[in-house]
């Protein structure tokens, strides 16, 4: 049975850069890789703040009924077809990806530790822990130069959103991992450690 990793921690905290860090050195043939935010609903489905601001660090604001569909499809080495997200109109497009299972099954996310469902199914958590400065010079940077958005929307969906929903949905549940990494795949010793162990745990 494929292994399955959590990987989360904060917005800008370093997640993707582990996840695609491990899926190098591991090879691509071997892991498959399911992004939470690919299972984001679309805008008209998503919860709000005083019916105005869309609150995408919400639990709610992502399908994970479907994402638990699909790890538990793949665990038992069935193909899933993954939803793909666009996130300059922030709507899920018609179109889908077809997933394969693979002998390590890598999720990442902001709030895959937030909920039970999900937990159950992790045979690994890990945490990416990084300064609150630095996740959100990351965020900003990001939301500018990727998603074309002013610098004054990212700061204010921060401020009104992604904090609030960090120190309720994502910081709480930090003690839910079994490793916790500094810096998240800028960290080369802790990539190189996870790496080691997945190899061993997944015989690879």
């Amino acid at each position: 049975m494929p292994l399955c990793i959590g990987v989360s921690g904060g917005t800008g905290s370093g997640k993707s850069t582990l996840s695609h860090a491990l899926i190098q050195r591991l090879g691509e043939g071997h892991v498959t890789y399911l992004p939470h935010d690919a299972y984001y609903k679309s805008l008209g489905e998503m919860p709000t703040i005083a019916g105005e601001v869309v609150n995408f660090d919400h639990p709610d604001a992502l399908n994970t009924a479907l994402m638990c569909e699909h790890i538990t499809s793949l665990k038992v080495g069935q193909a899933v077809e993954a939803p793909i997200y666009d996130f300059r109109t922030h709507r899920r497009t018609e179109q889908s990806r077809v997933v394969a299972a693979r002998p390590v099954i890598l999720v990442e996310g902001i709030l895959i530790f937030a909920d039970p469902r999900l937990l159950s199914l992790f045979d690994m958590r890990v945490y990416v822990d990084t300064p609150d400065d630095v996740r959100l010079a990351r965020r900003i940077r990001r939301d500018v130069q990727e998603r074309g958005r002013s610098l004054e929307t990212s700061l204010y969906q921060y401020e009104v959103c992604v904090r609030p929903m960090h120190l309720t949905y994502v910081e709480p549940n930090r003690h839910q991992a079994h490793v916790i990494v500094p810096e998240g795949g800028y960290n080369r010793v802790a990539a190189d450690a996870l790496t080691d162990y997945i190899r061993r745990a997944a015989s690879l």
